[in-house]
């Protein structure tokens, strides 16, 4: 057996949650509105497009709430798709495609031509404006005729300068209590990772293709709420609000 084949891969994908909590403590709560939506509009067996899954995080809660639901998890990161093969393993209803969001091919990876569902949550805020838009078009070409598009992130509304100032200065008060507790920040989940014997030659890859953990943010861009719903209109889909919001992030459904 490989050395891999010895990982707790369920472990790993559980620290992912729970350092995407310490940036995110409502994070449960938008998944749970973003499966609602996922039900009420295309029912409790669809065939869902995971765009940037990560480890697999909203593919795990959509298998325990729609057990007859399949998936399609497409991330281009080697670190997070390594673990995400590992946690599901053995799991028929789901396949993993490593493909860049921003080569205009990457749709053509994908072993569907539509979805009733494409979800995805804290993962395009490193796209730029334009690259975002662009996507947005490319997503609706994935989608069916009545299926739908959930986005989860971060989506700051800058006519709010004072309330976001307040909140972002809360909120960092909160990380750095749970910090001091325990917490495991962004840097320290990737050093432990690239530590680990069964991760770190896929660590090494993905600091190749999007540079050191403090530094792969540092090109994208924010939007409001109002302008992903504007963009996903734009680009193909018939309606698109706001469904769920905390005081910094947001999430927009579109209807195809």
């Amino acid at each position: 057996m490989t050395e891999s084949a010895h990982v707790d891969w369920r472990t790993w994908q559980s620290s992912w949650d729970r350092q995407q909590e310490w940036y995110l403590p409502d994070r449960e709560e938008r998944f749970g509105v973003m499966l609602d939506a996922v039900e009420a509009l295309v029912g409790p067996k669809p065939r869902v497009l995971d765009l940037a899954c990560g480890t697999g995080s909203i593919s795990d809660r959509l298998f325990a709430r729609l057990p007859a639901a399949r998936s399609v998890g497409v991330d281009l990161d080697p670190a997070l798709l390594t673990i995400a093969r590992g946690h599901f393993a053995g799991d028929e209803r789901i396949e993993f495609v490593s493909a860049d969001l921003r080569d205009a091919a990457w749709a053509e990876k994908l072993p569907h031509r539509e979805f009733d569902a494409v979800l995805t949550a804290t993962a395009l805020h490193w796209l730029r404006t334009d690259e975002l838009a662009t996507l947005y078009g490319q997503v609706a070409g994935v989608v069916r005729g009545g299926g739908v598009f959930l986005n989860a992130d971060h989506m700051p509304d800058p006519e709010t300068p004072r309330i976001n100032e307040a909140v972002h200065a809360f909120d960092k008060a909160r990380r750095e209590r749970a910090k001091a507790g325990g917490a495991q920040d962004w840097s320290g989940w990737w050093e432990e990772a690239a530590a680990h014997p069964a991760l770190a030659d896929a660590v090494a890859e993905r600091n190749r293709l999007f540079g050191r953990p403090a530094d792969d943010h540092s090109d994208g861009q924010l939007q409001s709420p109002a302008w992903h719903a504007r963009a996903l209109r734009d680009g193909g889909f018939a309606e698109a609000r706001t469904v769920w919001a905390s005081p910094h992030d947001a999430m927009v459904l579109a209807l195809k």
